[in-house]
């Protein structure tokens, strides 16, 4: 195995002055139980780093950590850091926003969009309410609101869940914030609507040189959108790195395992996607080709609750390369490539393509 980097997870030989977005060794617990335990990574202007792991592993809690918008009984420590401000909270809708999951209870249901836009910009800026409405009109026109002067006046109930999703984008990047934090915001979308919201994402990314942190459980979205992933597990990070790589070449079975849920569909993902079919002869007719069609592997059982993470490493229960020492010592991360950082004692063993671990004996 390579040493693991001096550096702590997260930072590489990028210079401090390339950093946006610096987060070291953040933690966050309800009470003693502890829900995200270390994460540290850096987010670099203009980027897209995807937060992906199953239901439970962290994400929307490090999304919130990060604005300082933890659910009441929550605490957090370690450092995030805006360009070096670690008072993010007070950042907070002018260099960082969030673009939240549910739109329809970001918006308050008794103001027009335009007036809660136009609040959005006096909250940061000395500014006219004549000023401020032409900002949240022209905020909505950037996003695709059609006929955005009469849709300004409209409220959110008048708006389709696609309209309503675009709006709260609207809102989040009116100030032009440096970073934009966005926490499953394709969630409940069908395919089109994902596709369009995703791309206003990406334009208002371009339009106003802003990051974006993107949290999903959807790696079709991840594949086409980011630059770096960040995989997280019962609240820890399992593997990270350039998107290409993580991959190209997991290193980390529950990497494997997610990659090698994914439908056809979604293209040769984790070298070798396209390869993983029924074992069963395939034979003739139509009952040989049902027999033939792709089966999707499936990680074994579930995911820990947070106060009842075993000893060790968190996936050992359910990981098909586990080892005593994985019940036993929780891993280090190693460097397993430039800025591929992976957990796991095992990360040299991994077969290429990864993604045959989970497959089903024949």
């Amino acid at each position: 195995m390579s040493p693991t980097s001096d550096l702590p997870p997260g930072s590489d030989a990028t210079p401090a002055s390339d950093v946006l977005l610096s987060v070291r060794g953040l933690r966050v617990a309800f009470g003693g139980v502890e829900a995200v335990l270390g994460l540290s990574f850096d987010v670099r202007p203009r980027e897209v780093l995807a937060l992906v792991g199953e239901s439970g592993a962290g994400k929307s809690l490090t999304a919130r950590a990060l604005l300082g918008m933890l659910p009441e009984g929550a605490t957090s420590s370690g450092t995030v850091r805006l360009r070096g401000d670690a008072n993010l909270a007070a950042q907070r809708g002018r260099r960082i926003a969030l673009v939240p999951q549910d739109a329809l209870s970001a918006l308050s249901p008794v103001h027009p969009v335009g007036d809660q836009l136009a609040a959005a910009v006096r909250s940061v800026a000395r500014v006219s309410r004549k000023e401020a409405r032409a900002r949240a009109v022209a905020a909505l026109d950037r996003v695709g609101i059609p006929d955005a002067v009469r849709r300004a006046r409209a409220y959110p109930h008048e708006y389709s869940g696609g309209m309503r999703q675009r709006a709260v984008i609207a809102m989040a990047t009116i100030n032009e914030p440096e970073v934009v934090v966005a926490d499953e915001p394709t969630t409940a979308l069908d395919a089109e609507l994902q596709e369009q919201v995703l791309r206003v994402l990406a334009a208002q990314r371009e339009a106003v040189g802003a990051a974006l942190v993107l949290v999903t459980h959807d790696l079709g979205v991840v594949r086409e959108h980011a630059d770096r992933v960040l995989v997280m597990y019962a609240g820890r990070q399992v593997e990270q790195g350039p998107a290409a790589a993580v991959w190209g070449r997991p290193r980390a079975p529950y990497t494997a395992g997610l990659l090698a849920s994914l439908p056809p569909d979604d293209g040769d993902l984790g070298g070798g996607n396209d390869g993983y079919r029924d074992h069963a002869d395939a034979g003739a007719g139509p009952a040989g080709r049902r027999r033939g069609r792709r089966r999707l592997p499936a990680i074994p059982g579930s995911p820990p609750a947070p106060d009842a993470l075993p000893p060790g490493c968190a996936f050992a229960p359910r990981c098909p390369l586990v080892e005593d020492r994985c019940r036993r010592e929780e891993p280090r991360p190693w460097t397993a490539g430039d800025g591929h950082e992976v957990s796991c004692h095992r990360w040299d063993e991994v077969p290429h393509p990864a993604t045959e671990l989970f497959l089903e004996p024949a």
